[in-house]
């Protein structure tokens, strides 16, 4: 379970980075910020999803 709270940090901190450099008014550098936050925790629980089916061997 702490690897869900690591993907969970490593994504809120680059989304934070992304939106900082991003351009435009400060609305849309929010809104794109939490755009990159969702993506990555979808995209994250979709490949470990898909991942969990994988046979180890």
């Amino acid at each position: 379970m702490r690897h869900v709270l690591w993907m969970t940090l490593f994504a809120s901190l680059t989304a934070v980075v992304f939106g900082v450099v991003a351009k435009g008014s400060d609305r849309q550098r929010l809104i794109y910020g939490l755009k990159v936050f969702a993506e990555f925790i979808v995209v994250a629980f979709i490949l470990g999803w898909i991942l969990y089916f994988l046979p180890l061997r």
